[in-house]
């Protein structure tokens, strides 16, 4: 009789991955090994004994394993400029939130640093990647079009969030290059000298 249920059956090996962040360590320690290209979808599900429809429950697609929980960190983005004072300088708020941003558990640092490292680096995911870019400036830009009180769209806001990426960008590369180097203190530094620019 055939199966009506949604459930798959069990493979051998590791026991089945029940969390995001499991299945991003497993596709991860995959991509060292086997190098993103080579790695399938169906490589990292039967590494963490589960489907195919499992895995895309957790991620659309290959890509989206590298990028982990983007779509909500940005809303806790949105959430962190919402939540800053009217008085508080907007290169300043900025800053503030962007850092934030990137604050992660220390248990979770090399993964992080693992994943910059697949974002910055792997040609197969430049496409990918701009999109994330986009979504990223977009909420930059929101944040600085409401302060300025001009359409986000406009030149300013633009400006700033193209800017504030590309000062990011370099503050991830700097801290790839450096092991012994602090992603927050790098951060905190290169958005200081973006602020002292915009001078806002």
């Amino acid at each position: 009789m055939p199966r009506t249920d949604n459930s798959e059956p069990r493979r051998a090996g590791r026991r089945p991955s029940t969390s995001r962040g499991e299945l991003e360590h497993i596709a991860f320690e995959l991509f060292d090994r086997n190098g993103f290209a080579r790695t399938t979808v169906d490589d990292i599900a039967l590494a963490a004994g589960i489907g195919r429809r499992t895995f895309f429950r957790y991620f659309p697609s290959k890509n989206d394993v590298v990028w982990g929980s983007f779509d909500h960190q940005l809303s806790i983005m949105r959430t962190g400029f919402r939540d800053c004072p009217e008085s508080m300088p907007l290169m300043e708020a900025l800053r503030t939130v962007v850092v934030d941003f990137n604050r992660v558990p220390d248990a979770e640092a090399r993964w992080h640093r693992r994943r910059l490292e697949l974002i910055l680096t792997v040609p197969a995911l430049q496409a990918h990647s701009t999109l994330r870019y986009a979504d990223w400036r977009r909420v930059v830009a929101e944040f600085a079009g409401t302060r300025l009180a001009v359409s986000s769209d406009s030149l300013a806001p633009q400006a700033i969030a193209h800017a504030a990426l590309g000062v990011a960008v370099a503050a991830y590369e700097q801290w790839l290059a450096d092991a012994r180097s602090d992603l927050g203190e790098l951060l905190d530094a290169a958005l200081r000298e973006l602020a002292a620019g915009f001078g806002r």
